[in-house]
C-alpha cells in the first residue's frame, strides 16, 4: 500500500517571517579581540570574528537587508569609536565582511552607545539587531536600561552573541579563578528583555553558528 507523507511535508522550505526584517549587525572591534589563547588553533578573537562573518553575512543577506555598525577603534577617545558603516541595504554581504574584514582592533567597548545607533540606523519600522560582543560595557552605557525603553516599544528585538566572555579579570584585575571561565555578557537583557536570543560562543564553528541562528534566516519545513 503506497504511503503518504503528512501535508506538513509537502511544504516546500521557508523561512521564519521575522528572519526577513532588516538587520543591523553590531560588531564588537574592541582592543580585547585581538587576544589569543582560549583555544589551541592560536587565532585571536578578531580573526575568528572575520572568518565568521564573511561565510554568514553573504548568506544572510539572500533574505533580508543588512546594516553594520562597529565599536572601539578609530574614536578620538577609546569610548567614542562608534560607527555607523551603513544602514539596511540590499544585497550587503559583501559589504558587511569586506568591513569586518578590514576591522582593526582598538579603544573599549561601548556597546550600548553602538546598539542605540542601530536602533537609530533601523529607523522607526525596528527590525533585528545582532550584537557580537566578547566582554561587558565598559563606557558608562547601561545596556538594560536601553533593553528595558525597547521593550515598551515593541518594535526591534536584540539578538546577542557573546564571544568568548570571561569575568572581570580580564577588565579589573580580579583574582578570582572563577574569572578565567566562560560567562555570559551583561548585554545579555538586551535580548531577555526585547524577546531576542542570547547564544554563547566559543569556537568558530559555534560563532558561525550562531551568526546563523540570529542574523540568517533559519529554515523550517
Amino acid at each position: 500500500m503506497k504511503q503518504f507523507l503528512p501535508f506538513a511535508f509537502l511544504i516546500p522550505s521557508i523561512c521564519d517571517a521575522t528572519c526577513l526584517d532588516d538587520a543591523m549587525l553590531v560588531f564588537d572591534g574592541s582592543l580585547s579581540m585581538l587576544e589569543t589563547g582560549f583555544d589551541e588553533n592560536g587565532l585571536s578573537k578578531i580573526e575568528e570574528g572575520r572568518a565568521a562573518v564573511a561565510i554568514v553575512a553573504p548568506e544572510a543577506a539572500m533574505n533580508r537587508r543588512l546594516g553594520l555598525v562597529t565599536y572601539g577603534p578609530a574614536g578620538p577617545t577609546d569610548c567614542y569609536g562608534v560607527r555607523l558603516h551603513f544602514a539596511p541595504m540590499a544585497n550587503a554581504g559583501g559589504a558587511v565582511a569586506d568591513a569586518v574584514a578590514g576591522l582593526i582592533p582598538d579603544g573599549s567597548t561601548p556597546l550600548t552607545d553602538a546598539v542605540q545607533v542601530a536602533v537609530d540606523a533601523l529607523g522607526p519600522l525596528g527590525g533585528s539587531v545582532v550584537l557580537v560582543t566578547d566582554g561587558q560595557e565598559t563606557c558608562g552605557g547601561k545596556p538594560c536600561g536601553l533593553a528595558a525603553e525597547l521593550a515598551v516599544g515593541g518594535k526591534t528585538r536584540v539578538h546577542v552573541i557573546g564571544f568568548k566572555v570571561r569575568g572581570s579579570f580580564y577588565e579589573s584585575q580580579s583574582v578570582d579563578p572563577n574569572d578565567f571561565f566562560p560567562t555570559d555578557s551583561q548585554a545579555r537583557c538586551l535580548a531577555d528583555q526585547t524577546g531576542g536570543e542570547y547564544v554563547g560562543a566559543e569556537t568558530l564553528d559555534e560563532l558561525i553558528a550562531a551568526l546563523r541562528e540570529t542574523l540568517g534566516c533559519p529554515v523550517f519545513s
